[in-house]
């Protein structure tokens, strides 16, 4: 029952977050999934001894309750809507894709890092930049605050857009919740610096497992979205191949090459974390200098790779649900 509904489902859900976004009074679920990741941290620290295979087997713990919880709740919910309506559980199908996609919310939250840099303002411009970037962002430049924005769209055009729509046409919002919460953990835990090195392996790694499939396809879409976006996708293909492995990441720098090459700008670099200096490669080539229009633009990439995204993965679901119902007539 509950598969039927999963392309209408998933394609009304990327429209009302189109409309809406994720507005500050709506409570977001994902906001649940971190509660619990900080709860149970808190409690298998004090379980496990500080021990570098105590901390690694906590992680693993973590990880595995985390997904677990967060793909039983909604199946639950799920499972209980259709059980008592079809339409209701519909509806309520349609809400869970509204709330595991992320278009909207990243369009917006980088657009402030626009107008604050339009204002000339550097401090309003670092502070804003700072909601959506894991860096140290006290000693950027207005370049550096343009460059952050723009790879944070870029990056989170795969985790927050297309790798959401992939999960949800192959399982519906079980499995987006699941991503969604791995997804969460990596981003909570997933950190190389003394407090999570060994606690957080395991969901760094399974992070990486499961953007690996989703992010290349992210890197091909983004490429086919910049030239019909009108940006230079030859060039935009040519940096996805060069350089979509500059990234401690397997998987970050596949969408990250594409903005670059498709705004004919350089991103990247070193960047400092927790007061430390990491030294990162560039990615792209300088054809020009870095401009704060370059926001917007790289938010026209990203609402053309998201459309580009649902009409690809919904076309090869209804291919595949079609061949079965053929297969099984």
């Amino acid at each position: 029952m509950m598969i039927k509904w999963t392309l209408l489902a998933v394609t009304l859900g990327f429209l009302i977050d189109l409309l809406i976004g994720d507005p500050r009074w709506l409570y977001h679920p994902v906001r649940l999934i971190g509660n619990l990741i900080a709860v149970l941290e808190k409690g298998l620290r004090r379980i496990f001894p500080k021990t570098k295979g105590a901390e690694r087997f906590a992680g693993v713990i973590l990880v595995i309750l985390v997904t677990a919880f967060s793909a039983a709740v909604p199946f639950a919910i799920l499972y209980g809507a259709f059980y008592l309506n079809e339409w209701l559980g519909a509806a309520v199908e349609t809400v869970m894709c509204y709330q595991i996609l992320a278009t909207r919310a990243l369009k917006d939250e980088s657009m402030k890092v626009y107008r604050a840099l339009k204002t000339g303002d550097l401090e309003k411009s670092r502070y804003a930049v700072s909601m959506i970037v894991g860096r140290d962002t006290q000693n950027l430049t207005m370049e550096g605050v343009t460059k952050a924005a723009v790879e944070t769209v870029a990056e989170n055009a795969s985790d927050g857009v297309i790798a959401p729509l992939f999960y949800l046409m192959i399982g519906g919002p079980v499995l987006g919740f699941a991503y969604k919460s791995v997804n969460t953990m990596d981003s909570m835990v997933g950190y190389k610096n003394d407090r999570y090195r060994y606690f957080g392996t395991c969901a760094a790694k399974l992070d990486d497992v499961v953007n690996y499939i989703p992010a290349r396809l992210a890197g091909l879409i983004m490429t086919l979205a910049s030239f019909a976006a009108g940006f230079d996708g030859k060039n935009a293909f040519r940096i996805f191949r060069r350089d979509r492995y500059n990234h401690a990441s397997p998987n970050s720098a596949q969408t990250e090459a594409v903005m670059a090459g498709a705004l004919d700008i350089r991103l990247a670099g070193n960047a400092w974390y927790f007061g430390k200096l990491y030294e990162k490669p560039s990615i792209g080539d300088p054809i020009r200098e870095v401009e704060i229009e370059d926001i917007p633009r790289s938010n026209r990439i990203l609402y053309a790779s998201a459309l580009l995204a649902l009409i690809l993965f919904g076309a090869v679901r209804i291919l595949i649900v079609w061949s079965l119902k053929g297969g099984l007539g």
